[in-house]
């Protein structure tokens, strides 16, 4: 069977190993969390209630003092809204953070691994929240479907790009 490594093999040649990647979750937490019931609060009631929900999905990341520590916050807003008359039914924010510990990840690999891979190691743990949130908000259990984290990297870089390309273009004020 044939080597697919190219640098496996001069690798191995050289004496040396790829390093050893390394990820641990630290701790995880809820720095922000916001329920908004708006229909109790308006006293929506009937059967004619069709909901319509919409999921924003914002990362950031953040190195910490301590060697090989960041900081991950995956935010959360969730909009429920009547199809019929556009009533807003409820409102949820969540904002869940994770400290990893990340050892091994080459530096240009770095940006991406933070923002795909930690967030979908905290994905399930938020779910559970959001889902916990609804339905003791009065509400069906939101059980959220899996959120895509490369497409959501790739949209970010595709619009840092359309803004950069944008301020090239934008004539120089005098």
């Amino acid at each position: 069977m044939a080597d697919t490594d190219p640098q496996g093999a001069a690798g191995a040649q050289n004496g040396a190993t790829p390093p050893k990647v390394n990820m641990r979750i630290l701790a995880q937490y809820m720095r922000d969390l916001s329920f908004e019931n708006v229909a109790a609060q308006k006293k929506l009631q009937g059967s004619n209630v069709q909901p319509d929900i919409q999921v924003q999905v914002s990362l950031d990341a953040n190195k910490r003092e301590t060697e090989g520590q960041y900081e991950i916050a995956t935010k959360f807003k969730i909009t429920s809204k009547n199809k019929s008359d556009d009533a807003t039914l409820f409102i949820v924010e969540l904002d869940y953070v994770g400290l990893f510990l990340i050892e091994g990840v080459p530096q240009e690999q770095l940006h991406p691994f933070l923002l795909i891979e930690c967030p979908r190691m905290l994905f399930p743990f938020a779910r559970r929240i959001i889902s916990d949130v609804t339905r003791d908000g009065g509400f069906p259990a939101l059980n959220l479907d899996t959120v895509d984290f490369l497409a959501l990297y790739k949209q970010e870089l595709q619009r840092q790009a359309a803004l950069q390309a944008q301020k090239k273009d934008a004539p120089v004020a005098n």
